[in-house]
């Protein structure tokens, strides 16, 4: 197995025990994958709970933005979501959209596809379907989407430039997406960059902020601009996991950010207008009883 796959797998198994855990113990670590800190709540996640659509039984605490807030989802939209977790960001999205448009979620931890479908079907929803797969290889056709969204999800995977173009193949032309991430400024220390643990708590697989961006034009988006913007800073009792006092010390004196982004951008193109489908036109375009991806 090589190294991608080694931390994949990292990422599959720790995630899989997240689906089980309650909102605040994950909102008080790092994405929910390191031990909870006792200083600081809401670490890297923004409030949902004034959002329309939101569920709480959907919510694990484990994002970093509200990229739904900034996406521009229009009634009708097909949105993708990737990394869709217990569904959150899924059944907010399919609020903007409407019950004319369609939402598909894609994650690659059974446990979250499995809560994520109990949570659709808890809420009658017939046009919002969860996939597992993985997102640097979306079980989805080419030119789908109106509107890609994700949160705190592309830093998890190895190969960010795999996914971004996932993303672009994806969006139909004039489409566009929203992703809220955790990026860097600087350098990690070695100890936070190689731990497995951090790497599943979205830290250490962080990139350049100037990377990140790069791999976003690289891939053909325009129109790249950063929606919002926040510093993300651990607290002492997660530091003191991997580093000396001293270590400490000399990573915060150090010009390190880590921040979370909400990036947007748009894939070229003009945009169809989207026919009006009836409630059994999206009921028969949805996956059949038993398929897997429903």
């Amino acid at each position: 197995m090589d190294q991608e796959q080694k931390l994949k797998e990292v990422v599959r198994e720790r995630y899989g025990k997240i689906a089980e855990q309650v909102k605040a113990e994950n909102a008080a670590s790092c994405c929910g994958a390191t031990s909870p800190s006792t200083k600081v709540y809401n670490i890297m996640m923004d409030d949902y709970s004034g959002t329309e659509g939101y569920l709480e039984d959907a919510d694990l605490g484990l994002g970093c933005g509200l990229p739904t807030q900034f996406a521009k989802i229009q009634q009708g939209d097909v949105v993708i979501d990737l990394g869709s977790g217990a569904g959150n960001d899924c059944f907010v999205a399919r609020h903007e959209t409407g019950p004319e448009g369609k939402v598909i979620g894609i994650d690659f931890t059974p446990a979250m596809i499995k809560k994520a479908r109990a949570n659709a079907e808890k809420l009658g929803y017939h046009n919002v379907e969860f996939r597992e797969g993985d997102i640097d290889q979306m079980p989805v056709n080419d030119n789908v989407a109106d509107v890609v969204v994700s949160n705190c999800v592309l830093n998890l995977v190895p190969n960010k430039e795999k996914v971004i173009g996932e993303i672009f193949r994806v969006l139909k032309p004039g489409g566009h997406f929203s992703i809220s991430d955790i990026v860097l400024i600087g350098d990690l220390p070695e100890a936070l960059r190689q731990d497995a643990e951090m790497y599943a708590g979205c830290v250490a697989g962080a990139i350049q902020k100037s990377d990140y961006l790069s791999f976003i034009q690289q891939a053909g988006f325009q129109s790249i601009q950063i929606q919002k913007e926040k510093t993300i800073t651990l607290p002492d009792d997660i530091l003191e996991k991997y580093l000396s006092q001293e270590e400490i010390q000399q990573f915060l004196s150090k010009q390190t950010g880590i921040f979370s982004i909400t990036v947007y951008a748009e894939k070229p193109g003009e945009k169809n207008k989207k026919p009006k489908l009836s409630l059994e036109q999206l009921q028969a375009s949805s996956c059949a009883p038993g398929s897997g991806c429903c």
